[in-house]
């Protein structure tokens, strides 16, 4: 495994749904705070070096018109009305007015969004995905970017999944055909690393 480097200019780090409707769903095998912790970590980092920091989240129209609706064996279905801050960002990312915030409808980051948009005029090539839940936003947002050919650093211990097994499917048989799979330490180095050179 090769040491983790990248040019601060072309990176962004890329949050997945830390918000509050969905942080208080326990995951595996990482817990919600751990994964807070690492994602806080990161984006501090990155900050401090001028990576830019997307914060995503998901959210729908007060009737519910903008949701996906699919026949399925499970589906992903609130009960009940949802809390009015279930969107909202979690504060311990420490929002900043540098900060890109996306609105999602569904699990991928990419469609129906200006995030593709913002990469790009940008010049974002690099792309560090990090947030919740590892086999559903972070891997459908991952897929998209691969196919869009944006390079990837997956944050595996900055990610949870439903399951011990999905997390570890993810990071194990799919994120390393995509990208690097590292740490959160690793990347808060290779961030650091870009303070002592600029």
């Amino acid at each position: 495994m090769s040491e983790l480097s990248f040019e601060p200019h072309s990176t962004a780090i890329v949050v997945i749904d830390l918000q509050k409707g969905i942080v208080g769903l326990e995951g595996s095998p990482h817990a919600s705070k751990t994964v807070i912790a690492n994602c806080a970590a990161i984006l501090a980092a990155a900050r401090s070096t001028g990576v830019q920091p997307f914060l995503v989240h998901v959210g729908f129209s007060p009737n519910g018109a903008d949701a996906l609706r699919v026949i399925s064996d499970q589906p992903m279905r609130a009960s009940g009305q949802m809390p009015p801050d279930w969107t909202d960002l979690i504060p311990e990312l420490n929002q900043q007015r540098a900060d890109i915030e996306i609105l999602k409808r569904q699990w991928g980051a990419f469609y129906g969004t200006g995030l593709e948009l913002h990469l790009r005029r940008r010049n974002l090539s690099t792309i560090v995905l990090c947030g919740i839940a590892t086999e559903f936003g972070v891997e459908s947002t991952a897929r998209d970017a691969y196919e869009r050919g944006f390079e990837q650093i997956f944050a595996e211990d900055a990610m949870t999944g439903r399951s011990a097994e999905s997390h570890e499917n993810a990071v194990k048989c799919i994120f390393p055909r995509m990208g690097r799979v590292r740490s959160t330490a690793e990347i808060v180095d290779a961030l650091r690393a870009n303070e002592s050179v600029s």
